[in-house]
């Protein structure tokens, strides 16, 4: 008795053990599930917010009001007002001299070319538009609105280069005319930066030194098994050399030069770059970029630009012109609607999706036109109505693995079938939707048939029952009620086909378009590219203005995509039945 109570009792034990071993495997799988899509979920909000950082500073752009003196002679040679007249007018001059206007002091030829850097001259272009449209304008002042240049708008928005600005105290007294000017401030204002300056010249000093030490242990070990490493370390402790006596100069002075930060004194509505520093800290001499307006002054500042100019595109010149525009109320931040106006452009500032967003319309208008009935009639006929033999195994197979191929396969195809055979259009978007939908076409397929086979054979069985012809039971019963299915599967794989770039790189659709296509008929046969292709343009581009354009891009593209998802999730659920 006393045994069989023991046994009983080892038996519930083991089995509660069980029971608990099992629930805590439970519980790790659930954690694990858990885990994974928290994970998921991170990487997610990570991806989509570095783009979302980088993208966003190209929905503004700075724009710059001129006012120009649309004068007739440059606008109108011929005199006589007609389109032809006014397209052979010089309208780059007319930019030229507002800001010729702007910045008087501004004589120098290579300053000149600096100072019309500003702005890119595709904006003529735009003027030339803007007065064929209204040539009343022409003897007038008009008041013309254009983007600055892609590195000044990187620059006022803290993109381009490191700066700071000091605010001074006491006072600063200005003596000298014309190309130097020697400066005095009341308060050791210089000594710092002077102190900085010589600190840094040692740091760089330090480690040329270093890297040619690293160099010569290379030569003596025999590591790189290069000759030249022992001429390199030497150039390099040169330059070291250099750098060491440029900092410790016997007189006490520091030239500054464009490897080192650029010191600019803000005073009176001027701007001096200082191209010396002195010993006591008080003294320096300085060229005038702007003129300022007297020569004492108590409300001043300094601006250090860490960026030396020779690492940056922009000249110190150019930085100060555009703050002075900025301070004149001529340069505004503004929302960027180039970006969704414009076609795509070689000028950051002026390119746009608006061409490429018209491609992707067309592109997948074509492909919907194709994929859809014929994918939804091939697999009604598969599923519904053709007998099973060898030869529909075989289709069946086939369409398995189409649907796994790799997207530029259909690329190749389209280019050795559509192009060299039937010679349609390259680089259109009729060509680009055809080879769209036979990517997309086994994917739809098999979507379509598995929303048919989702039916409940009943509903077939009770509409023949009633007398109902096959063909009857298949699009008045079956049909209605994989439609969500059907039409979720559809705009997914068009989804995805609005995505592709491989297949569209093949056939040409990688070309500069400067133009929007038609959206009619003839834009079906007109050159044109997608929003993803103009992505894989964008991310080439040399500039870095075209970083964020991509990123703008892309969260474009990414808009539409969610569009199209959430179109399926409300067709599903508007059309969805329960039996």
């Amino acid at each position: 008795m006393t045994d069989t109570a023991t046994s009983s009792i080892s038996i519930r034990a083991a089995v509660e053990e069980r029971l608990a071993q099992r629930y805590r495997a439970e519980s790790r799988f659930r954690g694990y599930g858990i885990g994974a899509v928290l994970l998921s979920f991170l990487i997610l909000v990570f991806l989509l917010g570095s783009i979302t950082l980088q993208g966003l500073s190209a929905f503004s752009v700075y724009e710059l009001d001129l006012d120009v003196e649309l004068e007739a002679s440059l606008v109108d040679p011929v005199g006589d007002r007609s389109e032809t007249s006014l397209r052979q007018g010089s309208y780059s001059r007319v930019l030229q001299n507002a800001m010729r206007e702007q910045f008087p002091e501004v004589r120098d030829r290579r300053d000149l070319r600096a100072l019309f850097q500003l702005y890119t001259p595709l904006n003529a272009p735009r003027l030339m538009q803007a007065v064929i449209d209204e040539p009343a304008l022409i003897d007038q002042t008009h008041r013309f609105r254009m983007p600055i240049s892609d590195e000044m708008d990187l620059y006022l928005k803290g993109l381009l280069v490191e700066e700071r600005v000091i605010a001074a105290s006491g006072g600063l007294s200005l003596a000298g005319d014309g190309a130097v000017i020697d400066l005095r401030s009341d308060t050791p204002i210089f000594h710092t930066l002077l102190e900085d300056l010589r600190t840094l010249l040692n740091a760089e000093a330090d480690a040329l030194d270093a890297r040619a030490r690293g160099l010569e242990v290379q030569e003596e070990v025999g590591l790189a098994g290069d000759a030249g490493n022992a001429d390199r370390a030497r150039q390099l402790r040169q330059r070291a050399l250099l750098l060491r006596e440029q900092a410790d100069a016997a007189d006490g002075r520091l030239a500054l030069d464009g490897s080192m930060p650029s010191l600019i004194v803000e005073a009176g509505g001027g701007a001096i770059k200082l191209t010396e520093l002195t010993v006591d800290g008080l003294a320096a001499r300085g060229e005038p970029l702007l003129a300022p307006q007297g020569e004492q002054f108590y409300d001043w500042s300094l601006r250090v630009i860490d960026t030396p100019a020779d690492r940056r595109r922009v000249s110190d010149n150019q930085l100060v012109w555009t703050r002075a525009l900025v301070a004149r109320g001529l340069v505004k931040q503004r929302f960027n609607g180039y970006l969704f106006t414009n076609a795509d452009s070689r000028e950051p500032e002026l390119a746009g999706v608006k061409g490429a967003f018209f491609g992707s319309i067309l592109t997948m208008l074509v492909t919907m036109l194709l994929s859809v009935p014929i994918g939804v009639a091939a697999a009604i006929y598969l599923e519904e109505f053709a007998r099973k033999t060898v030869f529909t195994d075989l289709i069946e197979v086939n369409i398995n693995n189409l649907a796994a191929v790799p997207s530029i396969v259909f690329g190749l195809l389209g280019l050795a079938v559509f192009i060299n055979i039937f010679g349609m259009p390259r680089s259109a978007p009729l060509l680009g939707g055809v080879v769209l939908s036979l990517m997309t076409l086994p994917t739809m397929i098999i979507a379509t048939r598995a929303a048919l086979k989702a039916v409940p054979p009943s509903i077939r069985q009770a509409a023949l029952g009633v007398g109902a012809s096959r063909t009857q039971t298949v699009f008045h019963h079956v049909l209605p009620l994989a439609a969500p299915g059907i039409l979720t599967g559809s705009i997914i794989g068009l989804a995805r086909a609005l995505g592709e770039t491989a297949p569209l790189l093949m056939i040409g659709m990688v070309a500069f378009i400067a133009d929007a296509p038609s959206l009619d008929l003839s834009g079906l046969t007109e050159p044109a590219t997608v929003m993803p292709v103009q992505i894989y343009l964008w991310y080439d581009g040399a500039e870095r203005a075209w970083e964020a354009r991509t990123a703008a891009a892309i969260m474009i593209l990414l808009v539409m995509m969610i569009g199209f998802n959430a179109l399926a999730i409300y067709l599903r659920r508007r059309f969805e039945r329960r039996w």
